[in-house]
């Protein structure tokens, strides 16, 4: 029989018999020894009962005002389940006052808060709260109550907080540095689980630190081409292309190598809580003139009609001028969202540089003319006074296939199109729908839809218009099929405002009038242009819509979540 030397014997007696380890601990927790304590239980097997000790260190650090080191020590408990689903739905009910400072939280936590999530969610039954042996609790001054009641005063030695400050500090530092770097490089199909993003966004609250970029961009993700479910891990994951991200000329968050824009957490958020609040139903933006302005320019026409318009530009430029006036300001009305987001911003900028596209008031790409400028020169038609068109953005999906399992999912379509009609104006100003678009105001909608990839190249807005419905469809797709639920994920940060406060900005109400002429052979064409953005996913996401497809390439892509993931990360190529 191999003898053991006494060192070993001591922990192979000490892994046995728990209850030796918890008196250890206990000892160490009361004297302040935090490192000694942690270095007794990461000796035990992953289970239960390390797990009860891990909560108790962890509590008795955050009782301590060692925030940092309490979330290092629930990174340790087994299981991204653990230390994730658990921990994250106990802290949204109720929800840890995270103190002032928006979404990066504030300068101090509510440890009465931290304690009883910890309390509540590992271990459960080890507590006195319960009738078991676990105790904790926290006092200003750094004290600690045990199981008899005994108050006693923590005497926390320095060297041993310095000592393992030292060896948090160096981990969480080279792990962020390395996640950061990876994060940055190009990738053409990236992984982001929302579970373990959301376990991050949280943990970095309790330590007191703001989110990072790559959180706030989605690990520089472009487009969302999968969804994919772990159960197994309880990862509910995006999946597309990614790479680094940098401000443009706008200010709009772009890959500098393709110029297009990443996917941003505030929009998966906003319209995460839009589907709670408003149901699956259709929301957008439209842009319109009003009835008063429309017959105020109709009576200009045909009182100017009367008389020959003088020779020249400059008699031109203030005919038009006059024109524009009379028009004044169209009114933006923001439908189903709350229009202060950055969501809504998107609609309604896409929207509005559509239509200075449609009218010939900024450059198209090759390809894409104006309405105006598609007239040709002699056409000798009776236009009426002003003509209304109407160009809408919408979502332009072939379909989302499954596989059999309805564990993977693919996006396929190029996301957006435009449609069109032309309106009738009457005197008063009233716009009639006809329903039906002439060839010249379909031919436009057509050129968009079909150049919108080059189109986006050159303005990036419209990829931003796209990846808004992609996220769109999405969330329609998880809250429809019940994702979440099947990973065992609940999705408190995107609910809860208290956990995430999207960014808001000043609602858009009103914009100058959009609208151009042409002078023809006969007569002059004044065009003015309505419409805006309509985002129904309701006939994508049915059962019946979602098509299965036992080969595709969405079975290939899924694989596996890898093994031994960094506690920090939440993404992965």
């Amino acid at each position: 029989m191999t003898k053991l030397c006494p060192l070993a014997a001591f922990f192979f007696f000490w892994v046995c018999f728990p209850g030796i380890a918890q008196d250890t601990i206990d000892a160490q927790l009361a004297a302040g020894r935090f490192s000694n304590a942690l270095d007794i239980a990461t000796q035990l097997a992953e289970g239960p009962d390390r797990d009860a000790f891990l909560g108790r260190i962890a509590v008795a650090q955050a009782a301590a005002g060692e925030r940092e080191a309490a979330v290092c020590t629930l990174r340790m408990l087994s299981g991204s389940r653990a230390a994730g689903s658990a921990v994250v739905d106990s802290i949204a009910h109720p929800p840890i006052d995270f103190g002032q400072g928006g979404p990066g939280g504030g300068s101090q936590a509510d440890f009465e808060s931290l304690i009883d999530l910890i309390k509540s969610t590992v271990a459960t039954e080890s507590w006195d709260d319960v009738g078991g042996p676990g105790a904790a609790d926290g006092f200003v001054g750094g004290v600690h109550v045990d199981t008899e009641g005994l108050l006693k005063r923590i005497v926390r030695e320095d060297s041993d907080h310095l000592a393992r400050l030292r060896q948090i500090k160096p981990w969480i530092h080279d792990a962020e540095t390395a996640v950061q770097s990876a994060v940055r490089q190009p990738s053409e199909l990236r992984y982001v689980s929302l579970p373990r993003l959301e376990r991050e966004i949280l943990f970095r609250r309790l330590a007191g630190k703001p989110l990072d970029d790559a959180m706030l961009f989605l690990a520089g993700l472009r487009r969302v081409q999968y969804v994919f479910l772990y159960p197994e891990t309880g990862d509910l994951v995006l999946a597309g292309p990614a790479g680094p991200w940098n401000p443009d000329g706008e200010g709009r968050i772009v890959d500098p190598e393709t110029g297009l824009p990443v996917l941003q957490l505030d929009d998966l958020v906003t319209l995460w809580r839009r589907q709670l609040r408003y149901g699956p139903g259709p929301f957008g933006c439209s842009i319109t003139p009003t009835r008063r302005n429309l017959a105020s320019v109709n009576a200009f026409l045909a009182e100017s009609s009367q008389r020959p318009l003088k020779p020249g530009q400059r008699a031109r430029d203030q005919w038009l001028a006059e024109i524009q006036d009379r028009a004044g300001r169209q009114t933006i009305q923001v439908d189903g969202l709350d229009p202060r987001t950055r969501v809504a911003r998107v609609l309604v900028e896409a929207d509005y540089r559509m239509k200075l596209v449609g009218m010939g008031l900024e450059d198209g790409v090759p390809g894409v003319a104006s309405y105006l400028a598609s007239i040709p020169a002699r056409r000798d038609e009776d236009f009426p006074a002003m003509n209304v068109l109407r160009w809408w953005f919408t979502l332009n999906y072939r379909a989302i296939t499954t596989t059999r399992k309805r564990n993977a999912y693919a996006i396929r379509g190029p996301g957006v199109q435009v449609l069109s009609e032309n309106e009738l104006v009457t005197q008063l100003g009233d716009r009639i729908h006809t329903g039906q678009s002439d060839e010249l105001t379909l031919q436009f909608a057509l050129s968009f839809t079909n150049h919108f990839k080059e189109l986006s190249a050159k303005y990036p807005v419209y990829a931003d218009l796209r990846n808004v419905f992609d996220l769109a469809l999405v969330v329609a797709l998880i809250h429809t099929e019940g994702l979440a639920k099947d990973v065992g994920w609940r999705g408190a940060v995107l609910q809860d405002e208290s956990l995430y406060r999207v960014r808001q900005s000043v609602a858009p109400k009103e914009v100058e009038s959009v609208i151009n002429y042409r002078i023809l052979s006969l007569c002059c064409l004044v065009a003015g242009v309505s419409g805006g953005v309509s985002i129904d996913t309701r006939p994508f996401v049915t059962r019946e819509a979602i098509e299965e497809n036992f080969y595709g390439s969405e079975f290939h892509a899924r694989g596996v979540v890898p093994e031994n993931l960094a506690p920090i990360v939440w993404w992965w190529d």
